[in-house]
């Protein structure tokens, strides 16, 4: 397996080519850290670092994220907003339709989306995880600067390694090589991250809720507080995940809570 070629990109990405500074390497201890660095060092928005391993990736609530160019499609994307980072709210969720609109471009079928950050894939009412987002802000005098991380499975990795299910995108029906996938991916995010930086969340969120896993159902939030259980009603403007458990509806800000069906246990048969 080889790098991913930016010329070989470039020309599939179109008219849009210029608006990303694509770079690929062998190994890094993650992505974001990487591209952290360079926007440090004054990188351009739209730079991208996609790696063919990384030996120190991060996931949310501190999991680890590894990657091997067979398996996996790990990159960030660096991009700026202007203004505070209160308006940010509901950014992951923005970038999940931008990836499952990415994926079914390619023909993948089943996609679905999990508050805050997880792409699923669906099969027989069963969900796997196919992909995982994680943003990292940082504010200077310009704005915001986010550094997107995504990691997504090319294959299912092998059952041992993980905590809950996971699924790769073969398995969504998807044979297009990584540079195709990668700029199907690069292309959605533009036009989602454009219109974000208008309109905030809020314009996305009939989209959000149309790919949500969970819609109409009842689920249960596990944290280091009680376990809440209700209705799942989907996300407020801001993207906040709302639950209706009978006594009213709650607000779930924090990502750092665990979202699951009804009646499932930890790392049970869920993503």
């Amino acid at each position: 397996m080889t790098l991913i070629d930016p010329v070989l990109l470039k020309s599939r990405l179109g008219q849009l080519a210029g608006r990303f500074d694509v770079d690929a390497v062998h190994e890094c201890d993650s992505t974001s850290s990487e591209l952290m660095r360079r926007a440090d060092r004054g990188a351009p928005a739209g730079s991208v670092v996609v790696a063919d391993r990384q030996h120190a990736g991060r996931g949310r609530r501190g999991r680890s994220w590894l990657s091997s160019p067979e398996a996996s499609l790990t990159f960030s994307v660096l991009w700026r907003f202007p203004g505070g980072a209160t308006r940010l709210s509901g950014l992951s969720l923005a970038v999940g339709v931008a990836l499952a609109r990415a994926l079914e471009s390619l023909g993948a079928t089943g996609v679905r989306l999990k508050w805050p950050n997880d792409v699923l894939l669906e099969a027989d009412g069963d969900f796997a995880k196919l992909a995982g987002i994680l943003i990292e802000l940082s504010s200077d005098r310009r704005g915001v600067q986010t550094v997107i991380g995504i990691g997504l499975n090319l294959r299912a990795p092998a059952a041992a390694d993980l905590p809950q299910p996971a699924a790769g995108l073969s398995l969504a029906g998807v044979k297009a090589d990584r540079h195709e996938i990668l700029a199907a991916i690069l292309l959605e995010l533009a036009g989602v991250l454009d219109g974000f930086g208008e309109q905030g969340f809020a314009g996305l969120k009939a989209a959000w809720q149309g790919y949500h896993a969970w819609q109409g159902m009842p689920v249960q939030i596990l944290g280091d507080a009680e376990a809440l259980h209700g209705l799942c009603l989907g996300v407020d403007d801001d993207g906040s995940l709302l639950l209706d458990t009978g006594k009213g509806v709650e607000r779930i800000i924090s990502g750092d809570v665990s979202l699951r069906r009804a009646g499932e246990l930890p790392g049970a048969g869920t993503a």
